[in-house]
Formats: structure tokens, sequence, C-alpha cells
């Protein structure tokens, strides 16, 4: 029954996921947002909400440690799974502003969650706030270089088209969808802790990381297979910046966050540091902004002893 329900947790947040972006960018060009405007923030906030409602759904049902490394192990996964087998499949090119704003912010963002965890073991209500702050003030300088560059975000524009019944029945479905998606994920995924014997932090981890990244992953494979443009590095950069900020903000925003388990401290956020910290000198080193197949292998090797470390370390 629990495997069931963190299924079914798994397919609702998928669906609440996409009626939601799809919702989302409908009402934006209703309000005449510009496209790149809708792409780089309703776009990245609504792909969010499935991690969002887990954390706060697990922060108020009492288990902060999935909270917590829902976000953590997300991280690790967009980069070491998500970027690895996307490279295994085919070279992604890198572009510049990687290294002038996208890899500084995350290492930043990453380093101040450290911070603020390690100072009190709470991330709080203040700490959630400048988070969260810190994430706007991101975005307006990403649209300001963005408007420099004339770089667009891919939107469907078929969506401008849709009438208002539709947008409100989809974000009807969406909300619904992510709400009971985000119930049931949390709550099987503790039943099978407690029926396995494993803290609910390595359920965090391994399992609900892995779920909530497996439609990006899948995303990504297909684009990159069909020698589409594949997932732009950045992306996977954007979407670690916005688990930080948004996810572990708007939840401690909520309430706040204890640790309960120790290893998030003393091992897992290690990880999500050095997965976000390699990342510097394989862009670079051999070939300069490309990460081809050799890379990622590295990357699904070392995902691997990670989660054999998940399992093994008491």
């Amino acid at each position: 029954m629990s495997i069931l329900l963190v299924l079914l947790g798994f397919v609702l947040l998928v669906v609440g996921g996409e009626f939601l972006v799809r919702s989302s960018v409908a009402l934006s060009f209703k309000f005449n947002i510009s496209k790149m405007v809708i792409g780089m923030t309703v776009v990245s906030f609504a792909t969010s909400a499935p991690e969002l409602l887990v954390s706060i759904q697990a922060a108020l049902s009492g288990s902060p440690a999935i909270a917590i490394n829902n976000v953590v192990g997300s991280n690790i996964a967009n980069i070491g799974l998500v970027l690895g087998v996307t490279a295994l499949v085919g070279t992604i090119e890198v572009d510049k502003s990687f290294y002038k704003l996208n890899w500084p912010v995350m290492i930043l963002f990453s380093l101040t969650l450290y911070y603020f965890l390690n100072n009190d073991s709470v991330l709080g209500l203040v700490e959630g706030a400048i988070l969260f702050v810190g994430l706007i003030l991101f975005l307006i300088i990403l649209i300001k270089q963005s408007r420099k560059e004339v770089a667009v975000e891919e939107v469907d524009e078929a969506l401008s088209t849709v009438s208002n019944f539709k947008i409100a029945f989809w974000l009807l479905i969406g909300a619904a969808a992510l709400y009971f998606g985000s119930e049931w994920l949390v709550a099987g995924a503790k039943d099978i802790a407690l029926s396995v014997g494993v803290s609910e932090a390595v359920i965090g981890v391994s399992l609900i990381a892995i779920g909530t990244s497996v439609p990006e992953l899948a995303a990504s494979v297909i684009a990159a297979a069909k020698r589409e443009k594949a997932i732009s590095l950045g992306n996977l950069i954007g979407s670690n910046i916005f688990n930080i900020a948004s996810v572990l903000g708007l939840t401690a925003i909520v309430k706040p966050i204890p640790i309960t388990e120790p290893l998030i401290l003393t091992r897992d956020i290690f990880w999500m540091l050095g997965f976000a910290i390699v990342l510097l000198p394989l862009v670079f080193l051999p070939k300069r902004f490309k990460i081809n197949n050799l890379k990622g292998f590295f990357l699904v090797v070392v995902y691997g002893l990670f989660m054999f470390l998940v399992f093994t370390t008491k």
C-alpha cells in the first residue's frame, strides 16, 4: 500500500506540475507579460511547485528531514543523475553565462544554506525570507542581463489563445493533483522508511529526490536522443537555485525546519556542495564548454557511489 501511495503521489505531482505550468503561462499571456519574463519566472516557479508542496507537507506533518533532504537530494540528482545521463546520450554545450552568473550564484546559495543550517540547526522564518529575497534579486539581474543579450526562453505561444475557462480548469486540476500527490508521497515515503528500517532523511535524499527529478530526466534524454536542443546546464543550475531559495525559503517561512538527522549536516549537504563545485573543472577540462559522454559517465558513477553510501552508512 505504501509503494502504491508513493507511485500515485509521483504521478499526481507530474500531472499537477504540467497543468500548473500550462495554466500559469496562459495566465501570464493574458496579463501581457513578455515571453522572456514568463520563461524565467512563471515557468521556473511552476516547475518547482511539486518540490515545494512535498517540502511544506513534510514540514507540517512533522518530517523536517524529508523537507530538507528532498531539496538536497534533488540538487545532487540534477547534476549527478540528470546531467550525467543526458551527457551520456549527447554532448551538452555550455555558454559563458555559466561562470559569469549561474554557477557563482548557485555556489552562493548552497554555501548560505549550509551556514544557516550549521549555525543553529534550524532554517527559520528570517533565514527563509533572506533566501527568497535573494532569489528575487537573482531573477531581476537575470532578466536585465537577458534583455541585453536578446535571449528568449522557449515558451509555447499557443498558450496565449487559451480561454479563461480552460485556464481556471487547468489551475484547479494542477492544484488538486499537487496537493494530493504531495500528501500521498510523503505519507507513503514515511511508511516505507519505517518498514525497511531506514531514516526519513535517507528516503528524502534518495526515493523522493530521484522521483521529483524523473520528469526532468525523461525530457532531457528524449531531447538529447532526438538531437534536439537538450536541457541546458543553465536550466539545471537554475533549478538548483530555485530548490534552495524558493522551496526551502518558502517552506521555512511557513514553518521553521529543524535538523533532526545529523547526517544531513555531516554528509548529505557536503555531497550537494561537492557536485556543485566539481562542475567548474568539468566544464573547462579537458574540452572547454562541453560536457561529453566521458564527463557524463563520471557524474553518474559518482552519483551511484553517493546512493551506495546513503543506504550503507548508519
